[in-house]
């Protein structure tokens, strides 16, 4: 299992070092902000919704190499997706990320998270689960955002 948990660590430094759709989007794209107050995590996505789908999607901000990844890896998993796609990808992600027993939502297993698999070990260290969902979260405000 080392060899398995050694290539995720990869996959997350990777994104770390080379982040995937780092930087702003012009308006009329709509952005929202989101803080970790434990840590002092912050990220802004910026995402620009046309005909129902996640036409394009940014994010910056600054960071552990939890948050960051994580960010740099949802921009890659959601874009050019439908809207609804989206927050069942969301809805996915924050299942894995949860040490919740009593959550007995149905997990849908047919949405491949690919390389977010990789942070998976991050539930291991409890503190550090908001590090991986604040760009998740943040993408959900900007959704509601962009719906208004």
């Amino acid at each position: 299992m080392a060899g398995l948990e050694d290539l995720y660590r990869e996959i997350i430094l990777d994104h770390y070092r080379t982040p995937r759709n780092r930087g702003e989007l012009e308006a009329p794209a709509v952005s929202a902000e989101g803080h970790n107050p434990l840590c002092g995590d912050e990220i802004r996505i910026f995402i620009d919704v046309k005909d129902g789908l996640v036409s394009e999607v940014r994010f910056n901000g600054s960071g552990c190499s939890i948050s960051q990844s994580s960010a740099s890896m949802m921009t890659t998993a959601v874009k050019g997706k439908p809207v609804d796609q989206v927050r069942a990808i969301v809805k996915r992600f924050k299942q894995m990320m949860t040490i919740d027993e009593d959550d007995n939502s149905a997990i849908d297993e047919s949405i491949n998270l690919g390389d977010l698999e990789a942070l998976q070990g991050v539930v291991k260290f409890p503190v550090r689960i908001k590090c991986a969902t604040l760009g998740w979260n943040t993408l959900l405000d900007a959704l509601a955002e962009s719906g208004k």
